[in-house]
């Protein structure tokens, strides 16, 4: 099992320097123990609190990308305090990250209002999804009842398949002579297989409005 040591400390001290060598040293050790491959070793020097932090990053990426499935800590706070903390440890178990930690010498248990709350962020975080995916089924409904019919409007567009890169602004203008919102323009075309978002449609319709208007005078 390949794992990721993690390793931070708050302040640039001297005290701290000694601290994160202890904490790296320790955490080899634990993975020996467990018969882990250390695919890397991460060390940070930033407040817990904070969540903008390069190594939370990487970490994050590579078990996104499967590069390792378990991550070694001293303890909890070592990855981040407060909503950081339970922030981070929500997108690592998304991502089916096994959490152990020295001070626990195993599993990282969570206390219960740590456990209640991220069962109240999991919820709303399937809400949001649900909505989102309403949001495009309305929008696309919405375009067709008021005559849209993207199989022959979109061409070739692979509905389901790869999404094309190219803005049709030519639909976007359609659709907005439908009176739909740009919000729900580009929810329509996400349906359709286009990758866009609110902001690049109401930025290329207005780009197209000005061409008109520059083609005018």
């Amino acid at each position: 099992m390949q794992a990721i040591i993690y390793c931070r400390v708050s302040t640039d001290k001297q005290a701290q320097h000694s601290s994160l060598k202890r904490q790296k040293e320790e955490l080899l050790e634990l993975a020996k123990l467990n018969n882990y491959e250390v695919y890397k070793v991460i060390e940070e020097k930033a407040s817990g609190f904070e969540i903008e932090r390069d190594g939370v990053f990487e970490l994050l990426e590579d078990f996104k990308d499967k590069k390792a499935n378990i991550l070694l800590i001293q303890d909890e706070t070592r990855l981040g305090r407060g909503n950081t903390k339970i922030a981070l440890i929500h997108q690592l178990l998304k991502h089916d990250v096994k959490i152990q930690t020295i001070n626990e010498n195993g599993d990282l248990t969570l206390s219960e209002t740590d456990t209640l709350v991220l069962e109240i962020v999991s919820i709303v975080e399937e809400y949001q999804r649900k909505l989102h995916n309403i949001k495009i089924k309305r929008g696309m409904k919405r375009a067709v009842d008021k005559g849209y019919n993207p199989r022959k409007n979109l061409g070739d567009a692979k509905l389901g398949g790869r999404l094309k890169k190219e803005v049709p602004i030519t639909e976007i203008v359609r659709l907005k002579g439908m009176n739909l919102t740009f919000r729900e323009i580009a929810a329509t075309l996400r349906g359709f297989g286009y990758d866009v978002s609110k902001a690049t449609v109401h930025r290329r319709y207005q780009e197209y409005i000005q061409e008109q208007l520059d083609e005018e005078s």
